[in-house]
């Protein structure tokens, strides 16, 4: 009895736990496409279209984003904090790099890019 009680007080908690990060890792992903659609913010949508998204006036100036979902989180933070360390003839700017964004802001881009598949 006591087994059967103390297997199903952890079992709830590890759901509760989570859930919780499910919850905040939502959120990640909302502000994340906030920053991408939002000209003051990212304006990532000046340039970029979304494969399977809706993205009102996406810009063609840079690559139709699509298998981000694939992507190392790593990789795609690397990108827009500085994409020049990859490809030094980049037109997109290093938004971390030159203070535009935040490294909270980044992350959340991240969670949100790593959703288009």
């Amino acid at each position: 009895m006591k087994l059967t009680k103390s297997i199903l007080v952890i079992s709830s908690l590890i759901v509760f736990s989570t859930s919780g990060l499910l919850a905040n890792e939502m959120d990640m992903v909302k502000q994340g496409e906030k920053i991408f659609m939002t000209k003051g913010l990212g304006n990532c949508l000046a340039c970029h279209d979304i494969q399977g998204k809706e993205v009102n006036g996406p810009g063609s100036m840079g690559p139709k984003l699509q298998y981000l979902s694939s992507w190392p989180k790593e990789e795609i933070y690397n990108k827009i904090y500085d994409p020049y360390t990859t490809n030094p003839i980049s037109a997109m700017p290093a938004f971390g790099k030159n203070g535009w964004l935040s490294h909270e802001e980044i992350n959340a881009l991240v969670a949100y890019l790593q959703t288009i598949k």
